[in-house]
Parts: structure tokens; sequence; C-alpha cells
């Protein structure tokens, strides 16, 4: 299995939303709630930014539904910025395991949200708190 970055989300990004969820029936308030935070708090045009918003979607619910199906809920996503790029950040409260790319795995057989986030981001990393564990993906402000 694949390792990935150990760290926190870059310092200086600033939260721009939060979403709680305790099931898969709420990702598509986090779909639409991240496009309407992505389109408030973009400083250029959704043309600028090309398919950046629906990368960020598409890896967003990956992890959350990864969160919400194996870690500990409640399952917290949040949406935070820098000068330069967005961060998406999803937390759950499983400090049991790890997050590891799955090289592994069968295609059909699930576990390709990390492999996603890793093709559609920038950069991918995971930290841990006392309590939560942290998978964040960075994403630029335009094409």
């Amino acid at each position: 299995m694949s390792q990935l970055r150990t760290s926190p989300p870059p310092p200086d990004a600033e939260e721009l939303h939060v979403w709680v969820l305790d099931s898969t029936s709420e990702l598509r308030l986090l779909r639409a709630g991240l496009i309407e935070a992505i389109n408030t708090h973009a400083p250029v045009s959704r043309t600028d930014l090309a398919d950046i918003p629906d990368r960020m979607v598409l890896v967003a619910t990956e992890l959350a539904t990864n969160a919400i199906k194996h870690g500990l809920p409640p399952t917290i996503t949040r949406l935070l910025r820098t000068r330069d790029e967005f961060v998406i950040d999803v937390a759950d409260h499983d400090l049991s395991s790890v997050p590891e790319l799955a090289d592994t795995r069968p295609i059909n057989a699930g576990g390709r949200g990390l492999h996603l986030a890793n093709a559609f981001a920038v950069e991918v990393g995971w930290y841990a708190t006392e309590t939560t564990k942290h998978i964040w993906a960075v994403f630029p402000l335009g094409s």
C-alpha cells in the first residue's frame, strides 16, 4: 500500500464553510452547498475555474462517502481557502485506521476515492488530532 503525505493542510488556509454529515443521504446537500460556496468565494469567474469545481465536488463526495461508511460519525467536511488554492478537508472520528491508497484491490472492489483525489487535486494529505482523522485535498483557484 502506498502512503499519503502526513501533515495538516496549508497553515494559511481560512475556513469558509463546514458541513456536518451523518449519512450518505446528506451528500446531495454537500454537493449543492459546495458549488454555492465555491462560486461565492472564488476570486475568478466560473469560466476561469474550468472543471475545478466539478473535480472538487467529486473528491469531496468520495472522501465524505468513505468517512461516512468506514469512519465514526459525524463526518465533518470543510472548505478552506488560501490566497491561491481551495482546500477540501474531510474528518471522521475513527482514529484506529490510517488512510492508504488501495493499490492492490481490483478496480471494481471500491477503495479508489484516494486515487481520485490524487488524480484530481494538486496535493493530498492526512493528519490526526486527538479526536479526528482528516484527509485533505488542494485545488487551484483557476485553471
